[in-house]
């Protein structure tokens, strides 16, 4: 799909140098980097649903479990 976007020089100077460095055209370094973007932001989006989901204070049975798995249980001597 062809569209038409307004950036800055600096900023589309700075996008043909690197093309021409990674031996893309621009719409190929643009493509990429906007992949690159919306791939970061999906996993940010599921960081922070994970990070709301798991806020909240754990149960008494989560408590207890946790307890319970940091006792020290004594390991049979083998010999």
């Amino acid at each position: 799909m062809k569209t038409a976007i307004s950036v800055e020089d600096d900023l589309m100077e700075q996008t043909d140098a690197a093309a021409r460095e990674l031996g893309l055209t621009r719409s190929g370094l643009v493509a990429e980097a906007l992949r690159g973007y919306l791939r970061q932001r999906a996993q940010a989006q599921v960081t922070e649903r994970l990070n709301q989901v798991y806020a909240d204070d754990p149960s008494g049975e989560e408590i207890r479990l946790v307890r319970k798995l940091k006792t020290r249980v004594p390991i049979p001597d083998q010999w």
